[in-house]
């Protein structure tokens, strides 16, 4: 039997274990969710949190660039309507709060391949890693030179180091990739997980989104 960790229950295992994460919090009702937006300070975003939702932005279970009180409670009504119209009966638990990354979205994964193993991926994420599918894989566990080849095999490296003028913190980069190899390593429970977005910029990383397939 296996189970996914999404929303808060993905971010406290991953804030357990050292990542970087955008500033995230639960909210069950709409006065909370206003409350947690004064004290992350806007801009923030709402997010739907279910145990019947992966994908969140499939249901426009996602909102972006909240300035204000009252564009909070206009956002937690229409996740809220948004998720009872796609399930009646599903449990709709709340919304993450979360401040509004910055920089460029990568993604990172890993995934066990029935063939080789466990298997560590990287690319440029948000909807380019549905479009594009610019990613490079190496099998776990990895070394920081893999890291550092992963990084720069993709065809969008250009983006990461500065074509944009937006230059990222590349080891920032490494530190994650090296963090998700040693997890699944040392956890026999993880078989799959998948980080996107993790916003890059030139101060480091922070994880925006995640979800972890565990077994039992």
């Amino acid at each position: 039997m296996e189970r996914f960790l999404v929303g808060i229950d993905a971010f406290e295992f991953l804030r357990k274990e050292g990542f970087p994460l955008l500033r995230t919090r639960f909210a069950q009702s709409v006065d909370e969710a206003v409350q947690l937006a004064k004290e992350i300070g806007f801009p923030i975003s709402l997010k739907v949190s279910s145990p019947d939702v992966i994908h969140k932005s499939d249901l426009g279970g996602v909102k972006v660039g909240l300035r204000d009180e009252e564009q909070v409670r206009g956002a937690f009504q229409e996740i809220a309507d948004a998720f009872r119209a796609m399930s009646a009966s599903g449990k709709f638990e709340g919304v993450l709060v979360q401040e509004m990354g910055k920089g460029t979205e990568v993604i990172i994964g890993a995934i066990h391949d029935p063939q080789f193993g466990p298997v560590i991926m990287f690319g440029l994420g948000g909807i380019f890693v549905e479009v594009v599918r610019d990613v490079s894989f190496r099998l776990i566990p990895i070394e920081r030179k893999d890291a550092c080849e992963m990084i720069r095999q993709i065809k969008g490296f250009p983006i990461l180091s500065g074509a944009r003028g937006e230059r990222v913190d590349l080891e920032a980069i490494e530190v994650i990739l090296m963090q998700v190899s040693s997890l699944v390593i040392d956890s026999s429970q993880i078989v799959e997980m998948d980080l996107n977005p993790v916003f890059a910029n030139d101060q480091g990383c922070a994880i925006c989104d995640a979800r972890i397939k565990m077994k039992g």
